[in-house]
């Protein structure tokens, strides 16, 4: 089962690790799913809107300054920390937690097992600092209208709207279907 949204799909069979198997996360993945929707809705209702008014090389600038406020205010409404990362960083803000490193790593490997990119999440509980966090993560696939900013053979303007918003880009050079990265959730418990 399969729920769309969007550019993104997101997948129901979220599961939890072998450690946390004894622990119902039933409700925390279901409202961890209605978060990242939200997140994810207005993320690419923004960049849709941008693209088709500005094009491509525009929306990176727009992308830039209101994913962040977007990730921020979907926090803030939610309670949760939402946030995008990668293991190939457009924007360093965004760079991994050990945990994120280590789950961002285990999903490459699913994908390289044969797992649907689609389908890759991981939901626990983890202990951090005598505090236990509930963590969600989904993958975030390549489509081909991402390969426009984040593809292989971009276009000049583009290339150039890059290297002015993001000197350090390692977000280029992937293919349809690649792993761009992942949403990524946490929540006290």
């Amino acid at each position: 089962m399969k729920k769309s949204i969007g550019l993104l799909v997101l997948p129901l069979a979220l599961y939890a690790g072998a450690c946390q198997a004894e622990e119902n996360l039933q409700p925390q993945i279901k409202e961890g799913k209605t978060v990242i929707k939200a997140f994810v809705g207005d993320l690419v209702k923004t960049l849709k809107g941008s693209l088709k008014k500005d094009g491509p090389a525009a929306a990176i600038k727009v992308c830039k300054d209101a994913a962040p406020k977007i990730a921020d205010t979907h926090s803030k409404k939610s309670g949760w920390t939402v946030k995008r990362t990668s293991l190939k960083l457009r924007n360093p803000k965004n760079a991994p937690d050990a945990w994120e490193l280590t789950v961002l790593k285990e999903f490459e490997a699913r994908k390289a097992a044969g797992e649907d990119p689609k389908e890759i999440a991981k939901a626990v509980v983890v202990e951090e600092g005598g505090q236990k966090y509930f963590r969600m993560m989904k993958a975030i696939p390549t489509r081909e209208v991402c390969l426009k900013c984040h593809g292989e053979n971009l276009k000049q303007p583009i290339k150039d709207a890059l290297d002015k918003n993001y000197p350090k880009d390692l977000g280029r050079g992937f293919k349809e279907g690649d792993l761009r990265g992942a949403f990524s959730l946490k929540k006290p418990l």
